[in-house]
């Protein structure tokens, strides 16, 4: 049974809770594994790439640990749906079947930890149909809720206490995953990605794109996230210190000041500078406090998570 799925215990305390970082760029770079298709639940394959992606998640609970906070598993399913799988060779029930394993895993390692002075809460991940930096086609909102829905539904039969549409492009997808979430009767929190101008990749302001997802499905979403972009590049977007960016509570960024099209193209890992992302983290929740789940994005690792949990708790 899913221990916190009535009550996300991340709306309740203005505590901070850690989440992991870039795992799929940590793996690839740092630990030498091959991602097909960035997709990290391709390590649930065998033992040794298992206990991997096991001392993976164990490394950034420690730093929850020694910080006295609660911990977000954000599972591995960012890839775990039918299109991206299909690629791999997988079908609905294999792909089904790995969704439940990686909510498995997240129960383990969440048992294991008991010594974390915080709730430990379980998401599953839900990526976007098309490629997150540069989506050549774009689902209606119906369309999109119709493609989720296997994943989501798969996902609400586990102990997952939420799901999370990570590095969504646009809003049609977002009210989508959202209203499949509603079907489901699971929580549903929904994590824009932005350009360097802090629009949406298909131009949508991160003020739009809430306030339509909010629309169109009676304002549904737990809350609002923001990853796999750089502090600077939507900070901007977040100036106007307007009503809806209450409704944004987690930042999940990337280390590197790229753009996207130029991460797309790099042989090598940005990983910045772990201590000014903490600070700017920190500058961050001075302004918004009620942005509380904090983790990373590619090219971030356990030391910029450490660093994150130095400058703000």
């Amino acid at each position: 049974m899913a221990k916190h799925r009535g009550n996300l215990p991340q709306l309740a305390s203005p505590t901070v809770m850690l989440s992991d970082s870039g795992m799929e760029t940590d793996l690839i770079f740092h630990e030498g594994f091959d991602l097909p298709l960035f997709a990290s639940f391709t390590m649930l394959a065998d033992a040794a790439s298992t206990d991997a992606l096991r001392n993976y998640y164990r490394r950034h609970i420690q730093v929850a640990r020694d910080a006295h906070v609660g911990f977000l598993f954000e599972a591995p399913t960012w890839r775990a749906s039918i299109a991206w799988a299909r690629q791999l060779d997988l079908d609905e029930v294999a792909v089904a079947d790995v969704n439940r394993r990686a909510i498995a895993l997240m129960v383990q390692l969440r048992d294991e930890a008991t010594e974390v002075q915080g709730p430990m809460v379980i998401s599953g991940l839900i990526g976007p149909r098309d490629d997150a930096y540069n989506p050549a086609q774009l689902m209606t909102a119906d369309e999109a809720e119709n493609y989720h829905a296997a994943q989501i539904e798969t996902l609400a039969g586990t102990e997952a206490d939420l799901v999370t549409g990570l590095t969504l492009t646009n809003p049609a997808e977002a009210i989508g995953i959202a209203r499949a979430a509603r079907t489901s009767r699971m929580p549903v929190v929904i994590s824009f990605t932005v350009e360097t101008n802090g629009a949406l990749p298909d131009g949508s302001s991160l003020r739009d794109a809430i306030a339509g997802v909010d629309e169109a499905t009676d304002s549904y979403p737990a809350y609002y996230g923001i990853n796999c972009a750089h502090p600077s590049h939507f900070l901007g977007a977040l100036e106007t210190g307007e009503e809806w960016t209450n409704r944004i509570k987690m930042i999940r960024a990337n280390a590197s000041r790229c753009s996207h099209a130029e991460l797309d193209e790099a042989e090598t890992l940005d990983d910045g500078d772990p201590e000014e992302l903490g600070r700017e983290y920190a500058e961050i929740r001075e302004r918004w406090p009620q942005i509380n789940v904090l983790g990373g994005c590619c090219g971030t690792d356990v030391r910029h998570v450490r660093s994150i949990a130095r400058a703000c708790i």
